[in-house]
């Protein structure tokens, strides 16, 4: 799937990526430093009625959000270094959860993924336009 957006429509993509993927639970975020991955991650929180107070994990690494439907776990791997660094981090137990994973950064842990983990592409078209793409692994 593939979306092309200007940020103000951000929120109406976010309500179709979860109509579209309403069965998957893992998602991985790649795009490069200031493509929005947070923003669009935020987004998705909010569509999903998230009531925690939504903050970017960079220092915390993994951030729990309650919405109606469960929980939501928002890691971001930036910080660390291989993927023993993110195991130890206690990334692995999210997957294995049953609840919602949004992790920014996949490709710092290459292999540590869950096959039906579906990953998202971020790219910066201008100042105001982003394009996403899905690709799901399995």
């Amino acid at each position: 799937m593939e979306w092309v957006l200007k940020l103000d429509t951000i929120d109406l993509v976010a309500k179709e990526f979860w109509n579209f993927f309403e069965n998957k639970k893992i998602f991985g975020f790649q795009g490069n430093m200031g493509s929005g991955k947070t923003t669009f991650i935020r987004s998705l929180c909010e569509a999903k009625q998230v009531s925690s107070p939504f903050g970017s994990p960079s220092f915390s690494i993994i951030n729990e959000y309650k919405y109606p439907g469960g929980k939501i776990f928002h890691v971001d791997l930036y910080r660390l270094k291989d993927p023993e660094e993110v195991i130890r981090a206690g990334v692995e137990d999210c997957f294995y959860s049953g609840d919602i994973c949004l992790i920014e950064w996949p490709e710092k842990a290459p292999g540590i993924f869950p096959p039906e983990t579906v990953y998202i592409s971020i790219d910066t078209v201008d100042r105001e336009t982003r394009k996403i793409r899905s690709e799901a692994s399995s």
